[in-house]
């Protein structure tokens, strides 16, 4: 089955309110997105599209990746350095948490420092459910994402008569951030991790994989060939760039011409590689000095 994209019903849960003053027709939007390392370009890349007026910018806390690996209180504490940092530096005008595990944690801490709209990314349940026509759905994440309570509570009130299996995947971010830098990555290790997904008892098989981490859509062409049966792998992707034009009105006629900022904490990114990706140009990389460098303590 195809890649699908989802309803917006999957991220306007952890969607801040729009404020009165977020319509800016005359003044091209500078929109923040946010994640540990590259998985986040998936998000980026559909804003990109539907916001050809915006001046963008795409951070990764590389130096702190994988935030799954983390103990909550310690991404907590880390993210909300890195993005106070962010917003003194780049002064958006909207930010996108392009990540799961932190959308499920870390957004109320956010939005309680600072007076902007924030869009997070939430595990796409809903809108699973609701296609799924053998009523059998796999969610596939971080460790992070599965064990959060936010994620239990999907599950309970959208389920809607599907078996939700919740899979945790410790490698896949890791194995797609390789990929991205060109690093050979086997199949058998994609398989292995994707392997729990499939499911059939009953009479029925999964016909519905939500890719709850942002990561995960880098990927999808492996997923699609390496899966033992047909089924729609769900990005949120798509969803979530609909969201930005509802929280800060229609795109303008004629497209901002900067080209995108790359901010890091530990290593500049590839810009051929971003531009492969989103399609626009980029500026020379940065790292942000003033992240102060990451330790399990943090």
């Amino acid at each position: 089955m195809a890649h699908a994209a989802i309803e917006s019903s999957a991220v306007t849960s952890l969607a801040a309110p729009l404020p009165a003053t977020a319509s800016l027709p005359d003044v091209a939007p500078t929109i923040l997105v946010f994640d540990s390392g590259v998985g986040g370009l998936t998000v980026f890349r559909e804003v990109a599209k539907a916001r050809p007026d915006a001046r963008l910018v795409y951070a990764a806390d590389d130096a702190a990746f994988p935030y799954g690996a983390l103990p909550d209180d310690v991404m907590l504490e880390r993210v909300g350095h890195v993005v106070d940092r962010l917003i003194a530096d780049v002064a958006p005008d909207l930010v996108i948490i392009a990540c799961n595990t932190i959308s499920t944690l870390a957004l109320p801490s956010l939005r309680a420092r600072h007076q902007l709209p924030f869009i997070g990314t939430v595990p796409a349940i809903k809108p699973a459910c609701i296609a799924s026509r053998t009523k059998r759905v796999s969610v596939l994440a971080t460790p992070g994402t599965v064990r959060r309570d936010y994620t239990a509570g999907l599950v309970r009130e959208f389920a809607q008569g599907c078996d939700v299996a919740l899979v945790p995947s410790d490698r896949l971010a890791g194995l797609a951030e390789a990929a991205m830098a060109g690093d050979p990555v086997d199949d058998a290790d994609i398989a292995a991790e994707i392997a729990p997904c499939f499911v059939s008892a009953d009479g029925r098989r999964t016909d519905t994989v939500v890719l709850a981490c942002t990561h995960y859509p880098l990927l999808v062409d492996r997923f699609e060939r390496l899966a033992p049966w047909p089924v729609t792998w769900m990005d949120p992707a798509p969803a979530i760039a609909r969201r930005v034009t509802q929280l800060i009105g229609p795109a303008a006629a004629l497209p901002d011409t900067a080209p995108v900022r790359l901010i890091s904490t530990l290593r500049p990114f590839e810009p051929e590689r971003v531009t492969a990706i989103v399609g626009r140009t980029v500026a020379d990389p940065e790292v942000l000095a003033s992240a102060r460098p990451f330790t399990s303590s943090s």
